[in-house]
């Protein structure tokens, strides 16, 4: 059979209810269809098989009730528990003076089915509290869902229980599927063994696999859902969705395709297969849906079953990885960029290496390092060459941060001194000018420099921003040069006029400036690391510049540095 695939909700919904209206009416009128008599067959009407009180018949004597609290002779629901398959027990909830909540319960009447053979029958508990018949109620979360079931929470319907107890100095455990309702104001609780260890894998394995299955019984109306299902849609086992409320959390996008599965299910058609986007609790939710009709011996589907898996969880996983590949593709890209830019700033960087300081008797070597492998350039920089006048402008500095930022700031701050010192300006002028302009920066970084003149005497004329001050080596013994303080970093005090000192050289002196990245290290204190490095510097006396900064990158203590490294000697010939 085939229906003409609706264009809306409202349209599948109405073909569901036609379909399923179409099945009731057809069987419906097969079974008042009254039977063909058999030939020689003789029709006998039903008779009264047990006749009244009244008329001389007799009855069994009513069934008597099993608890201690009804007349032994009355018929109840008392007297209905032996004829449960299982263990049961009607319990009267004994609430807290105080409170009125309920704190347990009084087994009023039980029957004689054990669910264990440790565990003693409930006509034996009859008249104790449930929590000194069965103490691993409460560990076990049993006595809280029997609880919430007498506070009208509705019944609790195969609850797995791992029920533990432990009895004449020895544990015992047990998996009890549990049901329990109200029955007046009293509560019926049966529970039986779980079945069968698959019994168990089973409620495991759906919820391991995403999985779920459902039964819609279309002539009853009536829809059973396993565990697993009612997980995938966030509803209570006792609600189960009809196919109507299934098709309101579709999708709009994928009405068709549900249609299509949905029709070919009512059709006879099996098995059909289908991947179905619901919105359930806000939350897009992907289901792998195998649908098979259950047919009764007319050939009419009298029921759907349906087994689901739920992909959200890898689709979600797949979109993840999506995003971060699309993120690190970007991060690539950018950092590729960063690289160029930062290639044609590194060239900029390099010292001048040219005849004219060579010219004046000086002899010049550097080295950079980024602390990110990857980038070419940071915040650290120097700066080396002959002025107009005669001297030599020496300097080193960092600014701070990382990447392009930091880059950005360096090569503001190592032009702006350039600029500077074409000026004829004192070492402590340059300084105060260099620190206006960071402190004008509406950011609030700052940075550390050092800046200074080697004059044609071989004076060096410096100033010290918060900068570690440079190390002389002179005679074989290198220590930093003296300075009573340094000043303020760069950024931190608007209008600070920072001094100029001076520090006669001679020929033979090597001079070093470096950043803190040569020296500073994690949980150690700064000075430690001057040591080393003037310890190092001594022991490398009669070396040249580039001898010296080879040496020093070649200890071990320079590997694994975090920050970015910066070295400028210098040496008098």
């Amino acid at each position: 059979m085939s229906f003409p695939l609706p264009d809306s909700v409202d349209e599948l919904k109405h073909l569901i209810g036609q379909e399923v209206s179409a099945l009731r009416g057809a069987v419906r009128r097969t079974a008042e269809r009254p039977p063909s008599p058999v030939p020689g067959e003789e029709i006998t009407t039903p008779v009264q098989l047990l006749a009244p009180a009244s008329a001389g018949g007799t009855h069994e004597a009513a069934p008597r009730c099993l608890c201690s609290t009804h007349d032994r002779d009355a018929a109840g629901t008392c007297a209905a528990l032996s004829a449960i398959p299982a263990s049961a027990a009607l319990l009267e909830p004994i609430q807290d003076a105080e409170t009125g909540t309920v704190r347990d319960f009084r087994i009023v009447a039980g029957n004689r089915t054990r669910s264990a053979d440790w565990l003693e029958a409930p006509d034996q508990q009859v008249g104790q509290r449930f929590l000194e018949a069965r103490p691993g109620a409460a560990n076990s979360g049993l006595l809280t869902a029997l609880v919430d079931v007498a506070g009208g929470a509705g019944p609790m319907e195969g609850r797995v229980v791992d029920y533990t107890e432990q009895r004449l100095g020895r544990l015992h455990r047990a998996p009890l599927l549990y049901t329990a309702a109200l029955c007046g104001e009293q509560l019926l609780v049966t529970w039986r063994p779980v079945q069968s260890q698959t019994e168990l894998l089973t409620i495991d394995a759906q919820y391991l696999a995403s999985l779920g299955w459902g039964n819609w019984d279309l002539l009853s109306g009536k829809v059973t859902w396993s565990e697993g299902l009612s997980r995938i849609f966030h509803a209570d086992i006792r609600m189960p969705w009809t196919l109507e409320q299934l098709c309101d959390a579709l999708l709009p996008d994928d009405l068709t395709a549900f249609a299509e599965f949905l029709t070919s299910v009512l059709a006879g058609e099996e098995p059909a297969w289908t991947r179905i986007r619901f919105l359930v609790l806000g939350e897009v939710r992907t289901l792998d849906l195998l649908g098979r009709p259950v047919a009764g011996t007319d050939g009419r589907p009298w029921a759907v079953n349906l087994v689901a898996r739920d992909l959200t969880p890898q689709i979600r996983s797949r979109r993840r990885l999506a995003e971060t590949e699309r993120e690190s593709d970007r991060l690539r890209r950018q950092a590729q960029a960063e690289r160029r830019i930062a290639d044609v700033m590194r060239e900029a960087l390099l010292p001048t290496h040219s005849e004219a300081l060579a010219a004046v008797g000086l002899a010049v070597a550097a080295s950079y390092r980024p602390a990110e492998p990857d980038a070419a350039v940071g915040g650290d920089w120097y700066k080396c060459r002959l002025l107009p006048d005669g001297r030599v402008l020496v300097a080193i500095g960092d600014a701070s941060g990382h990447g392009l930022d930091a880059v950005a700031r360096m090569s503001q701050q190592r032009h702006a001194l350039a600029g500077l010192a074409q000026t004829g300006a004192s070492a402590g002028e340059i300084t105060t000018w260099l620190n206006e302009l960071v402190c004008s920066e509406p950011l609030g970084q700052t940075a550390t420099v050092i800046a200074g003149h080697i004059d044609e005497n071989r004076a060096f004329h410096w100033a010290d921003a918060g900068h570690p001050a440079p190390l002389l080596l002179r005679d074989g013994h290198a220590a930093p040069l003296g300075t009573p303080q340094r000043g303020p970093l760069l950024g931190a005090l608007p209008g600070y006029d920072y001094e100029t000192r001076t520090t006669e050289l001679r020929e033979g002196d090597l001079l070093l400036l470096y950043t803190d990245g040569i020296v500073e290290r994690r949980g150690e204190d700064v000075t430690k690391g001057i040591e080393r490095l003037a310890d190092l510097m001594s022991r490398s006396s009669g070396t040249g510049p580039q001898d010296l900064i080879d040496t020093v990158l070649a200890s071990p203590d320079q590997t694994g540095h975090e920050d970015d490294a910066c070295m400028l000697a210098i040496r008098l010939i």
